[in-house]
């Protein structure tokens, strides 16, 4: 684990935004919050991310458009995927399309752990 190892979460609601931020950096890892896609595919950071946490639906660009864009970039930063919204078909979309994780909203802080020490990881 090292301070310089940047987790990036994207979720359009602030208390996730939060709450997220604050269990990634009880891990040892630098966290960077955006309220949209759009704001992090146009921070400094999408280079130097070594794991992403999305939430699939938000306003604008979602998680799916997100995870196309990335891939076409050439970036390989594993994506976790998190919703409020688990339905089969979106987790066959997340899971198609090369997510590393996917969990329902709300979900147990330690799988999301998991998901992220094996993602850094990676």
């Amino acid at each position: 684990m090292t301070k310089d190892t940047i987790v990036s979460i994207i979720d359009d609601d602030a208390s996730v935004r939060v709450a997220l931020e604050s269990l990634v950096r009880s891990l040892g890892y630098a966290a960077r919050t955006y309220e949209s896609a759009e704001a992090f595919l146009g921070s400094a950071e999408v280079e130097d991310t070594c794991c992403i946490v999305a939430d699939v639906q938000m306003p604008g660009m979602d998680g799916f458009d997100l995870q196309t864009r990335l891939k076409k970039a050439g970036h390989r930063a594993p994506l976790i995927f998190i919703t409020a919204f688990p339905a089969d078909h979106v987790r066959e979309r997340a899971e198609t399309g090369g997510a590393f994780g996917f969990l329902a909203k709300p979900f147990d802080g330690q799988a999301l752990v998991g998901l992220i020490t094996s993602a850094v990881q990676h």
